[in-house]
């Protein structure tokens, strides 16, 4: 005696789904899914909407069974399809949701943008700037980061700085000059 082939215990077990068998359906999940969620996955892309379609295609699978017909289409076709649809379908929903979130961002960009507020790029650019800036002077010697900071921050002259830091107006010109230097090669290395 052979065994039966492979479409021939799909359809028995689409045949008995047909039939509202729970214990089927589950059968006919374990035996067909891994290849319904690989087209699921390549037609989708992302792994949590391929188990999404799975659901929903076993979902339908469960309510359609008992039209399926195997003169018309080999079992994992016919189940194929129903996948395929439904990834698509998905993908449709995807398109229009995105399309709204779209039109929502823009309207909300342009009430941004007329207020006159920092656009969102400028801060984000100013933020990586200054986080350049840091990562910079840190690589600057402790009294050369000091000065330079002092001058900058502070607006301090060179002058005042050699004061206030009781070091010579020529060292004070020198770390400066020396960590501006260190600092423009190291941001164009961010640039």
């Amino acid at each position: 005696m052979t065994d039966p082939s492979p479409d021939t215990e799909l359809m028995a077990l689409i045949d008995r789904v047909g039939q509202r068998d729970e214990a089927a359906l589950r059968q006919l999940y374990d035996r067909t899914s891994p290849r319904l969620f690989g087209l699921a996955l390549r037609v989708v892309r992302q792994r949590e909407w391929a188990e999404d379609v799975l659901q929903e295609a076993f979902m339908t699978i469960w309510r359609v069974a008992g039209d399926y017909r195997g003169t018309l289409s080999p079992p994992l076709a016919w189940l194929g399809l129903i996948v395929r649809s439904r990834a698509l379908d998905l993908l449709r929903r995807r398109t229009a949701d995105r399309a709204q979130l779209t039109q929502e961002f823009d309207e909300l960009m342009a009430e941004t943008l007329e207020s006159g507020a920092p656009n969102p790029m400028d801060m984000a650019d100013a933020g990586e700037q200054a986080w350049a800036l840091h990562q910079c002077l840190q690589q600057l010697e402790g009294k050369q980061r000091e000065v330079v900071s002092l001058a900058y921050l502070r607006d301090l002259s060179h002058g005042e700085l050699a004061e206030q830091l009781k070091l010579p107006l020529g060292t004070v010109k020198t770390w400066i000059r020396r960590g501006l230097e260190k600092l423009r090669v190291c941001m164009g290395r961010f640039a």
